[in-house]
């Protein structure tokens, strides 16, 4: 869940209008050829794809760009292209989508770099790669670090810079650690999406965002163990003097690390994977874009998590856009309430998980019959005392063993949904006993929290909590209100 929902949404709804990125890096021509396939060769065992349509787009840094400009960034582009058809082409599209353009250089006697993929139905059946491999002058790269000093000058200063590297020459180490150290003298903080092996290039950026391949290569360390790979990359962050590590970790989602702090964790919110293309273009824009908005890192991250689960549902490189990322932010919010009701097996593996990224347990159980104000500023001060919010609610049979057979009024599942939908609770478990002590001992929260109108020595599971290192709380209540007055009064109206 998001921190501050709100701030998101008012991000999402104005506040990026009002931000500007620089984006520096390689400059590609994404081309499509569509088409079906219904049968292979009788020349060669290879599928015939029937061309249905053809499309092109910007790609990689102009990717990156094009992202921001569909939330509503004023993005600017600093890169090369070449002196041809594509590069003309690759000039129109991004001038067409509201991209300023004007920090792009033609670089003469090379050829814009051009990635045709042939899709047959959902799948990418081949990719041409049009490209010079050998290094840039030095002579251009001059040029090209004079027109990104300018831009990085140019007001409004921009709120973060993204370096944007796929390893075709624009990103030497000498360009990016002189704009790394530009760009944190002025106080902009620096995103790379590096490549290669040579991450020393990258020393003194506010974070890399790299895949957990990328980032196995390039320390290197075994891909399949992710503990020992996070660990890794924190040394590697030292290293480099980063500000954090972010670390894209496809189906588990995304990794943060940073000084301190045991390593926090996102999980992936993609339903259906079709094209992974551009999805670390989508992640790195749009966390860029949340902290050039100020967002806290996490919620910038949540929301480069929820952009990157839309795009790579789609076929293509395809840019994420304000309105998709506004309805999976939507989408999100109503399957997290309904998830917040699991079983006990379910929210053990989920507490693990959040104790892994560092999280504090607060756990406080009750009927909740009838909610009132009462309950609602209890539960968010217990909140306030954590990360994470347990509610342990008593089952109906509970409820009539404590209160009587007239209780409870409200059926279990009602309630249960109702604390569900509150920002302030992560997570309902019911139980069947009259004393939560079996969920309290499972899950070993941190902070119990109880009404002050018990005692330390009167709440149960206190022993067990303070043994295991844990604190119990006792929180005020709000005078006047309760489940039982509400029902007299119904009762016995007044009047």
């Amino acid at each position: 869940m998001f921190q501050n929902r709100k701030k998101i949404l008012d991000t999402l709804h104005a506040r990026f209008f009002e931000q500007t990125v620089l984006v520096v890096g390689d400059i590609m021509l994404d081309r499509y050829l569509w088409g079906e396939v219904t049968r292979v060769s009788p020349e060669a065992p290879v599928p015939v794809v029937r061309l249905t349509g053809e499309t092109e787009s910007a790609g990689a840094a102009a990717n990156v760009a094009l992202n921001l400009t569909n939330l509503g960034i004023h993005s600017r582009l600093v890169g090369l292209v070449g002196d041809d058809d594509e590069g003309r082409r690759l000039r129109d599209l991004i001038a067409m989508a509201g991209i300023d353009g004007s920090g792009i250089r033609t670089l003469y006697k090379r050829p814009t770099i051009t990635k045709t993929r042939i899709i047959g139905g959902h799948q990418q059946m081949l990719r041409i790669d049009l490209e010079e491999t050998s290094p840039v002058p030095e002579e251009s790269l001059d040029k090209l670090l004079v027109r990104i000093l300018q831009q990085l000058d140019q007001k409004p200063i921009p709120g973060a810079l993204i370096l944007s590297d796929y390893g075709k020459g624009v990103l030497t180490e000498r360009v990016c650690q002189t704009i790394i150290r530009a760009a944190r003298a002025l106080g902009v903080p620096v995103l790379v999406d590096p490549k290669g092996v040579n991450y020393e290039k990258y020393r003194g950026a506010t974070t890399l965002t790299p895949n957990r391949k990328e980032l196995a290569t390039a320390i290197p360390f075994p891909i399949d163990d992710l503990p020992g790979l996070l660990e890794a990359g924190e040394q590697l962050r030292k290293k480099l003097d980063l500000d954090f590590l972010t670390v894209t970790l496809s189906e588990q989602g995304i990794a943060l690390l940073e000084e301190g702090e045991a390593p926090k964790r996102i999980p992936a919110v993609a339903q259906e994977v079709y094209d992974v293309s551009g999805a670390g273009d989508t992640v790195v824009s749009t966390f860029a874009a949340g902290l050039s908005a100020k967002l806290d890192k996490m919620d910038a991250l949540h929301l480069a998590n929820l952009a990157a689960g839309v795009v790579v549902g789609k076929v293509g490189t395809t840019p994420i856009n304000q309105m998709d990322l506004i309805a999976a932010l939507s989408s999100e919010e109503a399957m997290g309430q309904s998830e917040k009701i699991c079983s006990l097996k379910t929210a053990i593996k989920r507490v693990g998980e959040w104790r892994q990224a560092g999280e504090k347990i607060v756990f406080t159980n009750g009927c909740f019959d009838l909610l009132h104000t009462g309950h609602v500023t209890y539960m968010e001060d217990a909140r306030n005392l954590g990360t994470r919010l347990i509610i342990g609610l008593n089952t109906d049979q509970s409820v009539r063993k404590l209160k009587g057979p007239s209780r409870p009024i409200i059926h279990e599942k009602d309630r249960a949904r109702v604390l569900a939908a509150m920002a302030s609770v992560d997570m309902v478990i019911l139980f069947d006993q009259e004393t939560p002590m079996t969920l309290i001992k499972a899950l070993k929260p941190d902070i119990l929290a109880k009404g002050a109108d018990y005692t330390e020595e009167t709440v149960v599971g206190a022993t067990e909590v303070k043994s295991w290192g844990g604190e119990v709380a006792l929180i005020p209540l709000v005078q006047g209100h309760s489940s039982s007055r509400i029902v007299d009064n119904i009762k016995t109206p007044k009047g």
